[in-house]
């Protein structure tokens, strides 16, 4: 079986997403998985068994000044081109708060000509601060339109802060799919990637998806056991060819996440389409 991951994270302890003791010790917790570091070659090993492309997110990253985000990002070039049959490409994050609009576009801009594969933009409302639909990230979307590629907008219920006081300071509201409505309204020539399953506004999400033609849905980060049961109905119908699977790795994994999927009763054209072929149309994949 062939699937393609939209969304998953680096194993290798130079590129995990969870930096800190105390935020390994919360996988453990919210993810009920442990860390268990890789090399580069046994990630690629790994894709290549569970017959994966996946696009990776070095998200952590964000948090760094440019000088200092460049190493990682020809870390992230040099391990798809090492590895092209399973990594498709990367996403970018960046922080307004820390690094200034016009060096992140030039970053940016710097990766894309490197011709590393697939190089797309993620905008985390939660984690910056600053919600999707806020003036200062239109640089960004205005750039992803000018490259004709799509941007990744993260919506719902985070895992980083969770169970904590006061969440790590997270507005979860600032996650809210109204944020991403308003970016495709104001940006109709955007294509955005509405990600994670938008618990708990999910018809708020299923809404946007039926009334904007330039969202799509994908969904990792999430046992599909979880899903509401209207998202459950959706996938399987209106929206069988707008659905993306994610996978969200090193924190789930491929064996127990695909099994689950399958253990919900789509049919295996609707599976298909939720694990390869939407996702190779709307990357040209």
């Amino acid at each position: 079986m062939k699937i393609f991951d939209c969304h998953s994270h680096w194993g290798t302890q130079k590129g995990y997403v969870l930096r800190t003791e105390a935020e390994l010790a919360r996988q453990e917790k919210v993810f009920r998985t442990r860390v268990q570091y890789v090399s580069e070659d046994e990630q690629a090993a790994y894709f290549r068994a569970n017959g994966a492309r996946v696009i990776l997110d070095l998200s952590w990253i964000k948090k760094l000044p440019i000088a200092e985000m460049r190493e990682y990002h020809d870390y992230a070039n040099a391990h798809q081109r090492a590895h092209p049959d399973v990594v498709f490409g990367n996403w970018l994050q960046f922080d307004p708060r820390v690094q200034t609009v016009p060096e992140a576009l030039a970053e940016f801009d710097r990766v894309l000509a490197a011709g590393a594969g697939f190089t797309g933009l993620i905008i985390n409302g939660q984690v910056t601060g600053i919600p999707a639909s806020d003036e200062v990230w239109a640089p960004f979307y205005r750039r992803s339109i000018d490259a004709g590629l799509p941007v990744m907008i993260f919506t719902g219920l985070t895992g980083i802060g969770q169970g904590l006081p006061g969440g790590l300071g997270i507005r979860l509201d600032d996650g809210h799919p109204r944020h991403i409505d308003a970016v495709a309204a104001a940006f109709p020539d955007l294509r955005v990637l509405a990600a994670r399953a938008a618990y708990p506004w999910q018809d708020d999400m299923i809404a946007i998806l039926l009334h904007k033609a330039n969202v799509s849905y994908e969904l990792h980060g999430w046992s599909p056991r979880q899903f509401s049961p209207a998202l459950k109905a959706e996938i399987a119908g209106r929206l069988q060819d707008r659905v993306m699977f994610g996978c969200d790795f090193p924190v789930l994994r491929y064996e127990k996440l695909i099994q689950t999927w399958r253990g919900e009763g789509y049919s295996d054209e609707v599976l298909d389409k939720v694990f390869l072929r939407n996702a190779e149309a709307y990357f040209g994949g």
